[in-house]
């Protein structure tokens, strides 16, 4: 008889409960590996995205994912596969980037995380990923803008999507939809609040960016 004592699996989420930013974070990951392993096309993956983004319920966004494996299911890549394939492909820690009655700004080469998270109190921020290196194929911005200036620049070729508002002030993400974009480079999500501020995110014209999503399949493949 095996006396020793195991913890229990923790219980799945009602479906009806609210969902948080960490249930959408997960969501986001399990359809960017569905889309870097062929899984989902570019359009199936843009089109869960939107919907990832408008839904409340936790039931609501286990139906994105219900007919794709869950990292470590029986039917993931094996965990030696898994673990040469990701290895250092999911980005560095979470980053918070703040600007106080100052400047700040992240340019250049540079490994933006999976999520970055920015603050602007009359200050002025620029986040310019034109030459950054992508290691995730979801990049997720939080943006907080009060009475500051934040400005985010991309290549031409990323999707770049927004969800946020403003008080008061300005939140506009442009590009959201052009015909150049490339529907296998990374997507950048950007999410904020601007009071008495301005928030903005556009692609940089002339700035392009290599097939993630070919990489990532080339290394698994491999």
């Amino acid at each position: 008889m095996d006396l020793e004592k195991h913890p229990a699996a923790p219980a799945p989420a009602p479906a009806g409960l609210r969902a948080s930013d960490a249930d959408r974070d997960r969501i986001a990951q399990i359809l960017g590996d569905a889309l870097a392993e062929g899984r989902l096309t570019a359009e199936e993956h843009s089109e869960r995205l939107d919907t990832l983004y408008a839904v409340k319920t936790v039931g609501e966004l286990e139906v994105l994912v219900r007919d794709l494996p869950a990292p470590g299911g029986a039917h993931a890549a094996s965990p030696s596969a898994s673990a040469s394939a990701y290895a250092g492909a999911v980005g560095p820690a979470a980053e918070t980037i703040v600007a106080v009655c100052s400047s700040s700004s992240r340019k250049g080469r540079w490994r933006p995380g999976a999520h970055t998270r920015a603050v602007s109190v009359m200050g002025d921020i620029t986040i310019d990923l034109t030459q950054a290196v992508f290691e995730q194929q979801v990049t997720e911005i939080n943006v907080t803008s009060v009475l500051g200036n934040v400005e985010i620049l991309v290549p031409e070729n990323v999707t770049l999507r927004g969800y946020g508002s403003g008080v008061l002030g300005n939140f506009e993400v442009r590009g959201e939809s052009r015909g150049e974009t490339d529907p296998q480079a990374p997507v950048v999500i950007v999410r904020g609040f601007s009071l008495l501020g301005n928030i903005e995110a556009r692609p940089k014209m002339g700035a392009r960016l290599v097939d993630l999503a070919h990489k990532l399949r080339k290394h698994l493949d491999g």
